[in-house]
């Protein structure tokens, strides 16, 4: 081994028995540098082999071992060394009030290693380190070196992350001191004159609306140069987009100055102020600019950050109550901005286009399970973004929940670090320290295209909200925050004393601040409306989908069927499931059928040929859960994969398809931030069953059924929740049709339980066809299981190159003779396939019709009017399901079925009575419900 170093003479250090030492330890190092300690392994590579030994480890006696130095002493101070680097943090200065955890006491003091200042300074500090900064002299200035940057304000966790390089470049950087922010006096005023906005922005607002909630900043009020620090670095960057996603506490502040929003328009949102209420100045949008709107700390905004040199969009995601589950729709966002679809194979993605900042609170970190969904998205290959840098705002409580009984682990920040992502805590009172905390994520983030998190730690100045009384359930805590000075202050006090400002200007900056925003209230106009009312919903929104036309060519159906059997040379597709697919040559052959997969596969492709990119993820989406779909194909050769939608002619648009992790709320949060922010992209979700859905339920309760009527937000998303009794017990029968049902108004979205494979593709077409357009708006589909392979879905050729997507389908075969129709038998889904099969083998019968309601919202109501007016003998209407009473569409469809049909006709319930469970667990009883149902339906009284 070639010798690294300069001192040749550093294992003269070494004598008597330690030399045995380390021998066995170098033997160890040539066979697997890791397996050593760090510190030694670091010896090793700048002095290479100890003196005494030859170059292949073998003992030279010959060499002397004259020194005093004791080998006991080097080794306690490497693992004094090694503990700083991992337990700095738990003596460090982060806690601005209150104290550090007394569970976890710090182990980096000398003395628990038997080590003295006078040992440490007798030693060389080279023996420590391969790189001694500068002005340390010895082995104890090092120590000091150390505990100033892993024990100071700032403080650092890395020892969790795997890879070495990965490693050693943090402990590095920290140590180097590589990215410490140093502010001159200028700057340093900029940086107290921005608190002065942050501080006075809370206090006006406190005094001016009185017990009005805002949750305030104040603790955390760092947060915003730290924002604007970061804000800067992407534009300079030439990063296109920053995303960003945050709860309540300090969200109006981060409104008003990272993302500019008018402060006459927060003002005129305090509705019902003391003495007037008031409207924002010409040009402002107000509250209820959505449907029927939200409260002001739940808005975002968009914001462009613009110089000469270039622009940086900043986005804030509108939030609800549902805290932390924004936090993959903001991923969301950020991918949609990153990837190139325009053109064909998977989307490309460049993660320097745009970043995400995340902050979360402390309780709800570590509280709630969306967290750790979103972190384990964060490298895989169909959602990774890059990185996020994640801000932990930290008051120390949870509404009045103390720590103790809101978390099992140390710090808020613990659950990161089982996804390898550094963590960095800073005390919030401390701002140069916490720019610099900001400049080391985003660099990281940069360097490593990884997550970062920032521990910011503050406190709360007042309760979870300002009616809230904190001093009740955390009193001595509140007594040490009563007693300390603003951010402000103590960030003035400290410029005062380092003669970078005066008293009076701290004072006066202070005082300029109050005045404008006095200024600017006073000059708003009073409100002349008396009664506000809801704006009505756009005539695109209400009539927005009937004129779609989705038919296909035939001859355009049969190239794009050819093309997707292409397979790319050299590849080697699955025998057996080449075998299966190769019978789709026939299809468009006189007497064969279009199935469900073959069905989905031709819109998808036609959709992609009209220019529309796809995105498509769920839980074993490539092959599809019930092994229809196979848009993904395996070499059965060598690794490598093939997408038959990647190798159609004349397409130039992407078709991304992914697998996901075994996440709900995630991923489809992921996906639906995706389509909002993305408006020319076919976005679909696929529960591997649709009770699945269930785990995600407050995604469709908050963001994706009321996104646009509290917010304007648009998506066209589409969800395909399998759906359908077949005896496989309570669990994979119902995916909760009544819930979506429940949620459905304002043409929020279509509800829809089709039947057929034509009607499949042409619903798959009228929502490709309204993305990104007024009439947008997501879709539910209840997608069939066993059905998928049933001759009754499959269609004829012909039903793809004409017509359309029918809400309403009459049975074939009935209804022939309109007069003689006495019973109407209505329903949706899988139980009216198994009717059709029992009329198969029934006489039949002219007293009976039946219709699928394929469409169940918007209900089609216009076309069951005609219906009704066509059979006008009707005696009896019967809806059937295959759900209890109390689930699926009986409670929705009853009302609206009551109010078109006449007076005298009686509307009856075929069914499973109310149940509290979805269906029974036993095959054989299933069987016999079922046949109960489908034998009630069709025989008359």
């Amino acid at each position: 081994m070639a010798m690294k170093g300069s001192n040749d003479n550093v294992w003269d250090a070494f004598h008597g028995p330690n030399m045995g030492y380390i021998e066995e330890q170098y033997e160890l190092y040539l066979d697997d540098p890791d397996a050593v300690d760090e510190s030694l392994r670091h010896m090793f590579e700048e002095h290479g082999a100890p003196t005494w030994m030859s170059t292949t480890g073998e003992t030279d006696s010959s060499q002397g071992t004259a020194s005093t130095a004791d080998l006991q002493k080097i080794t306690s101070a490497m693992k004094l060394v090694d503990a700083i680097r991992r337990h700095g943090h738990l003596e460090a200065d982060i806690f601005p009030v209150g104290e550090q955890d007394e569970r976890y006491s710090p182990s980096v003091d000398p003395k628990k290693y038997g080590l003295s200042e006078g040992d440490l300074k007798q030693l060389d500090a080279t023996l420590l380190t391969p790189d001694v900064p500068k002005n340390v002299r010895n082995a104890w200035e090092f120590v000091q070196h150390l505990k100033q940057k892993y024990s100071g304000s700032i403080s650092f966790e890395f020892n969790h992350i795997p890879d070495d390089d990965e490693r050693e470049w943090l402990y590095s950087k920290v140590e180097t001191g590589a990215f410490d922010v140093s502010l001159n006096n200028e700057d340093k005023k900029k940086v107290l004159k921005r608190l002065a906005d942050v501080e006075g922005f809370e206090q006006f607002l406190a005094k001016t609306f009185v017990a009005q909630k805002r949750f305030s900043i104040e603790g955390l009020d760092v947060m915003v140069p730290m924002l604007d620090h970061m804000v800067t670095n992407a534009h300079q960057d030439e990063v296109e987009h920053i995303m960003m996603g945050m709860a309540h506490r300090g969200r109006l502040n981060v409104l008003a100055h990272v993302l500019g929003k008018p402060y006459d328009l927060i003002f005129s949102e305090f509705a019902h102020a003391p003495d007037k209420t008031l409207v924002p100045s010409e040009g402002s949008t107000g509250i209820n600019y959505g449907w029927t709107g939200d409260v002001k700390y739940h808005f975002g905004a968009d914001h462009e950050f613009t110089t000469d040199k270039s622009k940086t969009k900043i986005t804030l995601a509108h939030n609800p109550s549902h805290l932390e589950f924004v936090n993959p729709i903001v991923e969301g966002y950020t991918r949609a901005v990153q990837d190139n679809r325009n053109e064909k194979g998977y989307a490309e993605n460049d993660v320097s286009k745009a970043f995400n900042i995340q902050i979360h609170g402390d309780a709800a970190f570590i509280g709630e399970g969306i967290i750790a969904e979103t972190l384990n998205l964060s490298q895989l290959r169909g959602y990774e973004t890059g990185g996020a840098v994640h801000i932990i705002a930290n008051n120390l409580v949870g509404f009045t929940t103390n720590h103790e009984d809101g978390r099992s682990t140390q710090y808020a920040s613990d659950l990161a670090k089982g996804f390898e992502i550094p963590v960095i805590h800073v005390n919030a009172d401390d701002p140069i320290a916490c720019l610099t905390a900001v400049e080391f994520a985003y660099q990281y983030r940069k360097q490593f295209k990884k997550d970062v998190l920032i521990d910011l730690v503050g406190y709360r100045r007042y309760g979870h909200n300002e009616m809230d009384e904190p001093r009740g359930t955390q009193p001595i805590l509140y007594q040490d925050i009563d007693n300390h000075g603003t951010a402000y202050d103590v960030f003035a006090d400290r410029l005062v004393s380092e003669n970078a400002v005066t008293e009076e200007e701290a004072k006066e900056w202070k005082d300029d601040v109050k005045k404008n925003l006095r200024d600017i209230y006073d000059n708003m106009k009073e409100s002349e409306t008396k009664d506000p009312s809801v704006p009505d919903l756009p005539k695109e929104v209400v009539n927005g989908l009937d004129k779609i036309e989705t038919a296909v060519a035939e001859e355009t159906l049969q190239k794009l069927n050819e093309d997707m059997l292409k397979r790319p040379e050299g590849f080697t597709g699955f025998k057996k499931l080449e075998k299966i697919l190769k019978r789709r040559e026939k299809a468009f052959d006189e007497g064969e059928k279009i199935d469900w997969a073959l069905g989905e596969a031709l819109a998808f492709a036609s959709i992609l040929k009209d220019g529309t990119p796809i995105r498509m993820s769920g839980q074993d989406t490539e092959r599809g859960t019930f092994a229809h779909r196979h848009a993904v194909l395996h070499d059965v050769n060598e690794p490598g994969s093939y997408s038959p939608f990647h190798g159609i002619e004349g397409v130039e648009s992407s078709f991304s398809i992914y697998n996901s992790p075994l996440s709900e709320a995630g991923v489809l949060g992921f996906e639906y931030g995706y389509s909002v922010q993305s408006t020319d992209t076919l976005v679909l979700w696929e529960a591997q069953y649709g009770d699945f859905a269930n785990t995600a339920q407050v995604i469709f309760d908050q963001f994706i059924a009321a996104g646009r009527a509290k917010w304007g937000q648009i998506a066209s998303m589409v969800m395909l929740l399998p759906h359908g009794y077949e005896g496989q017990g309570p669990e994979h029968s119902s995916a909760r049709l009544e819930r979506f049902l429940q949620l459905s108004a304002e043409n929020n979205w279509t509800v829809a339980n089709v039947t057929t494979a034509g009607q499949y593709f042409h619903l798959l077409r009228r929502q490709a066809a309204i993305v990104g357009t007024v009439a947008a708006r997501p879709l539910v589909l209840m997608t069939p299981k066993s059905l998928i392979r049933n001759q009754h879905v499959a269609v004829d050729h012909k039903q793809l190159s004409t017509g359309k997507f029918n809400t309403v389908l009459e049975q074939e075969g009935l209804g022939e003779n309109p007069d003689s129709v006495k019973r109407l038998v209505i329903g949706s889904g899988k139980v009216m396939v198994d009717i059709e099969e029992e009329l198969e083998d029934r006489e039949p019968n002219d007293n009976v019709h039946v219709v699928r309601l394929e469409q169940i919202y918007p209900f089609p109501e216009k076309e069951l009017q005609r219906i009704l007016k066509k059979y006008k003998n009707i005696e009896e209407i019967v809806w059937v399901q295959e759900e209890p009473k109390n689930m699926g569409s009986w409670d929705f469809v009853k009302e609206r079925i009551q109010s078109i049909k006449k007076v005298k006709q009686k509307l009856n319930y075929v069914g499973r009575p109310y149940r509290s469970s979805p269906a029974v667990g036993d095959p054989n009883i299933h069987k016999s419900e079922q046949n109960r149902i489908v034998n009630e339906a069709l025989t008359l009284d």
